[in-house]
């Protein structure tokens, strides 16, 4: 009977590990999602990234994905404004959320702003490698409401992870999304 259990952990804990390896090497399954073209009533750029997030946000706005954007993040929300204002987004279409600091406080405060103004469906646009975590917490804050992802793509290849440095932001972001889901329930799965 031990002989048998050591058997099945050992064969579980190799699993784990090709499971490990695969997430390393193949990060887009595990990390990215992408709803598709969708259409909505606001768009919500996370802060953080680069220029990628908004160059995205204007994007979809300029396909009416949606009427409006909502830019969340303190420290980068005036450049994130600012860019989209360059990238043809009108002023009055784009509103700031200048509070949060973490994808978490995204959105918390983010949701609040929706529930108030009764907007029901939003597109989170964020980096490839951080759509999964922040889909899932957005879900995981106001479950009423339907919440679709459309990420940018930059430097999604893995030539362009060592001038870009997103390697290393892959690998936290696995360590993220643990966090996230051992301290919050915030199930990155569902």
């Amino acid at each position: 009977m031990l002989k048998w259990f050591f058997k099945i952990a050992l064969v579980l804990l190799g699993l784990l590990l090709l499971l490990a390896v695969a997430a390393m090497v193949f990060p887009q399954p595990f990390l990215c999602v992408d709803s598709g073209p969708v259409k909505a009533d606001v768009i919500v750029i996370l802060g953080g990234g680069s220029h990628e997030r908004p160059v995205r946000a204007a994007e979809l706005f300029k396909e009416h994905a949606a009427p409006r954007i909502i830019v969340s993040g303190r420290g980068d929300c005036e450049i994130n404004r600012g860019l989209l204002l360059a990238a043809g987004v009108p002023a009055n279409a784009i509103e700031l959320e200048n509070q949060s600091r973490t994808t978490r406080e995204n959105a918390q405060f983010t949701v609040k702003l929706l529930r108030e103004e009764k907007l029901g469906r939003v597109i989170i646009v964020t980096s490839w490698y951080h759509s999964r975590r922040a889909l899932a917490c957005f879900r995981h804050y106001a479950p009423e409401l339907k919440f679709y992802s459309r990420p940018s793509y930059f430097a999604s290849a893995r030539p362009d992870w060592p001038q870009n440095r997103i390697g290393g932001r892959v690998r936290l972001e696995y360590v993220k999304l643990l966090g996230y889901w051992m301290r919050d329930g915030v199930c990155p799965f569902f």
